[in-house]
């Protein structure tokens, strides 16, 4: 039996999942979280198999990644997320996650997905696989070039705040978010802005759309 923690900040959208995954005959949940703090407890607690984690939950889905891999190399962490932007299916590999499924594919693919980490195997749905093969290419030239560059130079930390930054999101509700103070995501915001070269929250907002890193501008 493989035994999964499901982590997502949405409980209807987790209930449902885990119904998938208990259905499928091989595959137990055998813990559930709503948010990083809560998953990273989880894991040390069940030690499971995969993990199955959103990016976008308080706490930081990267940054549970981050910690999960940095505690035990030998984690297979399974990305599941409504995203498939190329630059948080890198981040989340060079996080640590053996494989990445969006939301948008069919549900054989969660469990197949799952199936394959536990087998040592790396894998990644047919919309966000070419993102994986063109990390390991040298950027086309131009400013792009330069915009995917400053991106990839992001620490994790760094992108989960450039993300929720270029939400709207103010710096303390960030802070709270990512249980960081007030204080260290300041200077994160600051070296955000100057690896990727920008000088105002709206030119950060505008590079986040661009690169599908968020779907609509800050409020």
């Amino acid at each position: 039996m493989i035994r999964v923690l499901l982590a997502d900040d949405h409980p209807v959208v987790r209930s449902g999942y885990l119904r998938l995954l208990d259905q499928a005959g091989d595959i137990q949940v055998v813990a559930e979280a709503g948010d990083g703090k809560a998953a990273y407890a989880a894991w040390l607690e069940q030690r499971p198999d995969v993990v199955v984690s959103d990016i976008s939950m308080p706490g930081g889905g990267l940054d549970l990644i981050r910690r999960i891999v940095q505690r035990d190399a030998a984690a297979r962490v399974l990305v599941f997320s409504m995203h498939d932007s190329p630059a948080l299916v890198r981040q989340a590999v060079a996080a640590g996650a053996m494989g990445y499924v969006t939301k948008g594919s069919a549900p054989e693919a969660l469990i197949d997905a799952v199936r394959a980490l536990h087998g040592g195997r790396r894998c990644f749905s047919a919309d966000v696989a070419p993102h994986v093969a063109n990390a390991t290419n040298a950027a086309r030239g131009g400013g792009a070039a330069l915009e995917t560059d400053g991106l990839a130079s992001l620490s994790v930390r760094e992108f989960e705040t450039f993300r929720l930054l270029a939400q709207g999101i103010t710096v303390d509700e960030c802070a709270q978010q990512l249980k960081l103070s007030p204080k260290t995501i300041s200077n994160h915001q600051t070296l955000i802005k100057e690896k990727l070269g920008v000088a105002t929250p709206a030119a950060l907002v505008h590079l986040a759309l661009r690169h599908g890193i968020i779907s609509t501008p800050a409020a």
